[in-house]
């Protein structure tokens, strides 16, 4: 493919014999009018296989076309999932939320310290862990207050780019507390971070035999600092707050610990002035990531695609509708449909020009279907706080091929 370099007449900047060359391509030099009748100096540098390219390196790196990068706030930074083709996020991709920011921590002098109501308390290093036999599973996590809405010009990863999906290895939690001896009357356990804000979560100790991992490793490689290098929490399903970075304390009890992390924040307002706690799992839901803020379309055949996900199992089916939700097709599932994943969903759509809204909604193995977000106003009342959001989103299509987010309405 020919590079292009346009230079018009008029520019108050000089470009150099060697930039036009890069440096041993060559160069073929013409002056031609653009559409607005304006005279303009096309250099075409000859296709890739004319030069040779960079060698090899340490680290492979992307394109230079390719300008996928996270959206960060001061404690937080959003997954690009309109960006995204296959069911696993990139690491360096994975979104981020912090509570006092990345600790450095040295592998070899973090320990993981597990006491309480065990039989043997223990104090493992990093090295320790890898010991024990490994386990990996594919599965996402998902921030509990991950959704945005308010205006039209608003892309998936602004809306709900808090949720990634890695492979995970590491520690079944069940092996480590078989290996301390979990007494019977432990029924919570305290999950510690090390980071600054030390942050802490009870979690229900049956939730670590039925599926918790202590995970040291990310997509094959160790986790990043941001995920909580060098070993976190991971329990699939959970919001991620609970999946705890930087782990260096499980203490067992026979009672929730009430953290400042699970008081204070990380409840939910229902009616009648009461205060939702505790509320784990992920509910199911969905979004279209194409076609989707801010990308245009043109007249004809469009593959609508999207990612759906449920924190209580597998995704048995999406619905697409392509007429504002007055009715619904079923879309088709990209294998593998794994237990508490992500899922790609596609449907083939011809658009003819008219403006219209498209919209997805999920059911998940439970029967449990994503709901609007008036029925979640319904459920829950008016005053639900942020967190535990899951409403079906629209997408406007205009005339123009334009697609705009349609900010939710109680409909």
């Amino acid at each position: 493919m020919e590079k292009i370099i346009e230079i018009t007449q008029n520019s108050p900047k000089k470009i150099s014999r060697r930039t036009l060359l890069g440096g041993t391509a060559t160069v073929a030099v013409a002056i031609v009018q653009s559409a607005s009748g304006k005279s303009i100096q096309k250099a075409i540098v000859e296709d890739p296989t004319k030069q040779v390219g960079n060698l090899a390196g340490e680290i492979g790196t992307r394109s230079s076309f390719v300008k996928s990068v996270k959206k960060p706030s001061d404690i937080s930074s959003r997954s690009p999932l309109q960006d995204f083709y296959g069911m696993i996020t990139p690491s360096d991709l994975h979104f981020e939320r912090h509570h006092a920011g990345i600790p450095a921590i040295d592998p070899n002098a973090h320990e993981l310290l597990i006491h309480g109501l065990v039989e043997k308390p223990l104090i493992l290093k990093v090295a320790d862990l890898k010991r024990f036999p490994s386990v990996s599973r594919i599965a996402f996590i998902e921030c509990s207050g991950n959704f945005r809405t308010g205006k039209e010009e608003m892309s998936p990863q602004e809306i709900c780019g808090l949720t990634s999906q890695s492979e995970w290895t590491g520690v079944k939690l069940s092996t480590i507390f078989r290996e301390v001896g979990v007494k019977p009357n432990a029924t919570w356990f305290l999950a510690e971070g090390g980071d600054a804000a030390i942050m802490t979560r009870s979690i229900p100790v049956q939730k670590g035999w039925d599926d918790g991992i202590i995970a040291y490793a990310q997509n094959g490689e160790a986790i990043r600092p941001e995920q909580g290098f060098p070993i976190r929490l991971f329990l699939p399903g959970w919001e991620g707050n609970t999946s705890v970075k930087w782990l260096r304390r499980l203490e067992l009890s026979d009672q929730p610990y009430m953290t400042r992390e699970e008081t204070s924040k990380y409840t939910e307002g229902i009616k009648d002035g009461k205060i939702r706690m505790f509320s784990f799992d992920i509910d199911a839901r969905s979004i279209i990531t194409f076609p989707s803020f801010p990308q245009h379309i043109e007249k004809g055949w469009i593959e609508i695609r999207g990612l759906a996900w449920s924190g209580r199992g597998k995704v048995i089916k999406v619905e697409v509708s392509t007429d504002a939700g007055k009715n619904w097709q079923i879309a088709q599932l990209n294998e593998p449909i794994l237990d508490k994943a992500h899922v790609q969903f596609r449907h083939l759509w011809q658009w003819k020009g008219e403006e219209t809204e498209l919209l997805s909604r999920v059911t998940d193995e439970t029967g449990y279907t994503q709901p609007t977000l008036k029925q979640l106003v319904e459920a829950r009342g008016s005053d639900m706080g942020g967190y535990h959001l899951n409403p079906i989103t629209a997408w406007q299509i205009k005339k123009d091929g334009k697609v705009l987010f349609k900010p939710e309405s109680f409909r």
